[in-house]
């Protein structure tokens, strides 16, 4: 049976000649495609339609960056498993992005213009940085306009924005009170934006990458929470996927940095991991080419998935002491004093029959 059309074969043909030249093969393309539909929970099925969505005509993509720490930026130019950062710009006309485009001065500006006079409803947006309302918005100011303005014209005109990070997202680190620059998210600079959260620090640009393929598969966004995050993303908690879950259920947990149970992997609850009170697929997906996340590397989870996770969040280094519709800070002590006695208790029988085998041993040789 025929997957594709000819017209798609054509395009899927020609993009992987561009890709070819950049020195991506036919292999990786379809492992990224696998990969895009294993992450958005689809079936291996529709690998086929996720391909001939991604080689069809290059939508625009302006990428706009306000108060942040260039984490977002950082993390999509160092991605590499799948291929992204090679894929996402064959895939997209990136026209408009401060840190990597060639143009600076009035000829980035203009480069932005054109995308949104002359594209209206027909390009996207991702957001890096929250946007400060304050004073008329004088805390950021590019190109002598203010980040509110600039957000509401081009987020405004949109296809679609995506907010990355957790300032895009909430308003993140700047919006930790006291918030002296008036700092919101993207959503509330700009209600009327058709907007897609992806919170954390930074995005993974796995993803970032996931929704673009996503709107070009079946022309919407993912479904979403309540929080506007991506269900794929973040329908589970951290604390469900984590690896360390079972030395949790054991009552095995990290009491001082360098013991003897940090040394053994055990779970960070006890040392501040907010992993029970927070929402991402860090577990899964992993940074680095896959190859950790802080977990994993012997650091709690800071709950940076979460809006104004930096006051509700902190101290960092100690456990919340209430964790809404979990339940989990009521019962941590008492599994682990559960297991411990369960623990004592079965040494304590293993000892007792050890016991009873030997006295049965010597009385069954005094009887020979």
């Amino acid at each position: 049976m025929k997957l594709l059309s000819d017209d798609a074969l054509h395009e899927v043909s020609e993009s992987m000649e561009s890709l070819s030249r950049k020195g991506i093969s036919r292999r990786d393309f379809m492992k990224f495609c696998s990969g895009m539909a294993a992450l958005l929970a689809l079936p291996a099925s529709l690998v086929p339609r996720i391909a001939e969505a991604v080689s069809g005509k290059k939508p625009y993509l302006v990428w706009l960056e306000f108060q942040d720490c260039a984490g977002d930026t950082e993390a999509l130019l160092r991605a590499t498993k799948p291929a992204v950062a090679d894929i996402i710009f064959d895939i997209f006309s990136v026209d408009y992005h401060e840190t990597i485009m060639a143009p600076s001065g009035r000829q980035a500006e203009k480069s932005l213009q054109d995308v949104v006079k002359n594209n209206k409803g027909e390009y996207f947006v991702v957001v890096e940085g929250s946007i400060p309302m304050n004073d008329g918005g004088v805390y950021c100011c590019i190109g002598g306009r203010s980040a509110v303005d600039i957000a509401r014209e081009v987020c405004g005109n949109a296809l679609a924005t995506i907010a990355v990070g957790n300032c895009a997202a909430y308003g993140g680190i700047p919006a930790a009170l006291p918030n002296p620059t008036g700092a919101v998210s993207i959503k509330e600079a700009v209600p009327d934006a058709a907007v897609i959260n992806l919170p954390g620090c930074p995005v993974n640009v796995e993803n970032l990458t996931a929704c673009i393929v996503h709107y070009l598969t079946f022309g919407s966004l993912p479904n979403t929470d309540k929080l506007g995050r991506p269900y794929f993303a973040y329908g589970k908690r951290i604390h469900d996927n984590c690896e360390r879950r079972a030395h949790f259920d054991a009552g095995q947990f990290v009491r001082q940095w360098g013991d003897e149970g940090h040394r053994q992997g055990w779970c960070l609850y006890e040392m501040g991991c907010k992993g029970p009170a927070t929402f991402h697929n860090c577990p899964v997906v992993k940074y680095n080419e896959g190859t950790s996340w802080p977990v994993q590397a012997g650091h709690g989870c800071i709950g940076c998935s979460e809006p104004n996770f930096w006051d509700t969040m902190s101290p960092f280094y100690r456990r919340l002491p209430e964790v809404p519709g979990f339940g989990v800070e009521k019962t941590a002590d008492k599994i682990g004093i559960g297991m411990v006695s369960l623990t004592t208790a079965g040494i304590a029988v293993h000892a007792v029959a050890n016991a009873v085998k030997k006295k049965k041993s010597g009385e069954d040789k005094e009887t020979e």
